[in-house]
């Protein structure tokens, strides 16, 4: 097998792009939670609690956990929802913590790993002892992970706000008219192979809609 080897020119402009591209992502990420109050961002709108000041509290950890303490740099304060016995607490506010201070912690976290891209070379070598294996890894390996968290986790913002108030980045391509129609047409479509999925009498879990909880 042969393998490509880049000149640390060409490494050192594919490591800028990718923290360009990691920034961007981040200030797409908080753009989800404007002109919201706490109610809004605290509320879970899928089974499993999914809230938008509840991943943005758990990418701060991302951030911070990939990008510093895998590269032994740490930060002198205890990481906000480690503290949780049930494992879970860095995905929901405590009544303890208000919409900025989980801004201001995920702010921190990823100033502190930028702080941590600027101050390393690419191929650094850092581990990750919570990982069964691979724990061995580098920098730009890390910053990719970093980036996966927060475009995945994007998308679940994206959903969860537009479930709120129906903020959506397609939205403005149509008017509210026209996607109600849409929506129509594509749930008789998707009806129109209900029977073909399941067994009759073999009903899913029902899902949870925009509805639920509305008024707290």
């Amino acid at each position: 097998m042969q393998i490509y080897r880049f000149r640390p020119s060409v490494m050192h402009v594919l490591k800028s792009e990718l923290h360009c591209v990691l920034k961007q992502a981040r200030v797409a990420n908080l753009s989800k939670l404007e002109g919201l109050g706490e109610f809004d961002l605290r509320r879970p709108l899928t089974p499993t609690g999914t809230n938008l000041l509840g991943v943005i509290k758990h990418l701060g950890g991302m951030e911070y956990g990939y990008l510093g303490e895998t590269f032994s740099r740490y930060l002198p304060r205890p990481v906000p929802g480690d503290e949780d016995p049930e494992n879970i607490g860095d995905f929901w506010a405590t009544t303890d913590e208000t919409a900025d201070d989980v801004v201001a912690w995920y702010r921190e976290a990823c100033d502190h790993a930028d702080a941590t891209v600027d101050a390393l070379e690419h191929d650094e070598v850092g581990y990750v002892p919570q990982w069964s294996e691979q724990r061995q890894v580098t920098l730009a390996g890390m910053m990719l992970r970093v980036l996966g968290e927060e475009l995945r986790h994007g998308g679940h913002l994206d959903i969860v706000r537009e479930l709120i108030d129906g903020t959506a980045q397609t939205a403005s391509t149509h008017s509210e008219e026209w996607w109600a129609a849409h929506t129509d047409r594509l749930q008789m479509l998707a009806k129109s192979f209900k029977s073909r999925d399941r067994p009759s009498g073999d009903e899913p879990r029902a899902a949870m809609t925009l509805g639920d909880d509305a008024t707290g």
